[in-house]
């Protein structure tokens, strides 16, 4: 991300919106009052409510003062629902209805071309506030290993650069630093997050599974009215194939989770390594703390925002992205092919998918934002070849056999087999091994009858 460009600022506009928020961020922590609120949420990019601004900033100097050592995760979710309740657009009963509806022959059509689970719950209607506050728990999941990070690097840091017997003054600016540095980290996530709330049109639609957390979760699909409408208004297409085509991918991406139960605790079991893993530039952070003012925190704000504070990822880690990317496009491989085949009787479903292919190939402006943030790229990189395996797949064995992989993370597709759809097949065809030389030499000896099988002396 570039160094002045953060969610939900809006670069249009006149003069240098970053920098009055930091000037005007300045002022207030230094103990000037004499603020317009106003002014300080149009340079921050937050609704011109001067009584959220204010609750937020007050959140903010409370981090310079406050004893607690945890970062306020409560306040990305304010944040967060503060940006996606900026443009609210109630959907029409009509609407409601025509999607509901949509839902229902989605469901119909997936019975004839998939084996997997039916979902528990039914699929929900929401709307932006409702998405940020059913999947904040996953992204501050994602996002607590990173924040966890920086925040005891700054502590260790600044501990480390000062003399001894400066200990009890070092520990509560480290303190207050860590406090600042956890406060600025949660803001910015909900910034993140509430502009994803005004991107995406399903819970699925960032591949991972963000909705049905829990076994008896009501909610496993879920469709934004608001950004389906956003999206359908940029193509040539009758709205009404763009719900239908959006409701079956959906439930299917839900369905597949809800089958294969294992995937989801996998998946987000390895992003969360993948976060763990991640370690802090200690010479940024050298910097950045030798040059620590508390009453201008601009700096570390900037630094937190733009990933500048997070190290180069060792081999194992690069490693482990592979695999996620892989496992990724395997899961949006098969929902393209499970949804191409249940929408074939859309006119224009295959003009569809390719705007959704390549929009999720791309993504948007506020996952390319978490991606810096948290430094987790969550795209399928190679989705079209996944898919184009499962297509071979499904020609070759059916859509039974080709939903049997999902029953064991051991079936599931490796990256080789995106490579070579062929060696899959012939593995899913010709489940039994072909016996090699040894095989066949014990074989030979165990059915051998004619009494000249070898003895000991």
């Amino acid at each position: 991300m570039p160094e002045n460009s953060h969610p939900g600022f809006d670069e249009s506009d006149d003069g240098e919106p970053d920098d009055d928020f930091r000037d005007m961020l300045r002022e207030f922590l230094a103990g000037n009052s004499d603020i317009d609120p106003g002014k300080l949420a149009s340079a921050a990019g937050l609704p011109n409510d001067p009584a959220l601004v204010a609750q937020l900033m007050s959140k903010l100097q409370d981090a310079l003062q406050s004893s607690n050592d945890g970062i306020n995760w409560d306040l990305a979710l304010e944040q967060a629902k503060a940006v996606a309740g900026r443009e609210r657009t109630p959907s029409l009963p009509a609407e409601r209805s025509a999607l509901e509806q949509a839902f229902h022959v989605a469901a119909l059509w997936l019975d004839d071309v998939t084996f997997v689970t039916e979902l528990t719950g039914t699929p929900r209607l929401i709307s932006r506030t409702e998405w940020v506050t059913m999947t904040m728990p996953i992204w501050t999941q994602l996002a607590e290993p990173v924040a966890t990070s920086i925040a005891d690097a700054l502590t260790r840091v600044l501990r480390e650069q000062s003399p001894e017997e400066m200990g009890d003054m070092i520990a509560g600016a480290s303190k207050l630093m860590r406090n600042v540095g956890g406060t600025l980290f949660a803001m910015q996530l909900g910034q993140v997050v509430g502009q994803l709330s005004t991107e995406v049109v399903s819970g699925g639609d960032v591949g991972i599974p963000l909705l049905g957390a829990e076994e008896d979760a009501k909610v496993q699909a879920a469709i934004i009215p608001q950004n389906l409408d956003k999206f359908g208004a940029g193509l040539d297409i009758e709205l009404e194939q763009v719900r239908l085509y959006l409701a079956v991918r959906e439930l299917a991406h839900a369905r597949l989770f809800r089958h294969a139960r294992w995937l989801r605790l996998q998946l987000l079991t390895s992003i969360t390594e993948i976060a763990r893993g991640i370690t802090v530039d200690t010479g940024r952070l050298e910097d950045l703390a030798e040059n620590f003012d508390p009453g201008n925190p601009e700096s570390l704000q900037r630094a937190v925002s733009a990933g500048e504070l997070l190290a180069p990822k060792s081999e194992s880690q690069l490693a482990a992205m592979a695999r996620l990317e892989t496992t990724l496009a395997l899961i949006e491989g098969w929902v393209d092919v499970v949804t191409a085949e249940a929408t074939s009787r859309l006119p224009k479903s295959g003009a569809i998918a390719e705007t959704v292919r390549r929009r999720r190939a791309s993504g948007g402006p506020a996952e390319s934002a978490f991606s810096t943030l948290v430094g987790l790229e969550l795209r399928p990189r190679r989705l079209r070849e996944a898919a184009a395996m499962w297509q071979q797949l499904t020609d070759a064995v059916g859509a039974e056999k080709r939903d049997t992989l999902w029953s064991h993370p051991d079936l599931i597709p490796t990256s080789e087999d995106i490579d070579d759809p062929a060696n899959l097949i012939s593995r899913v065809t010709n489940p039994e091994p072909e016996p090699d030389d040894v095989d066949r030499a014990i074989e030979d000896l165990l059915k051998d009858d004619d009494g000249d099988r070898p003895t000991e002396d």
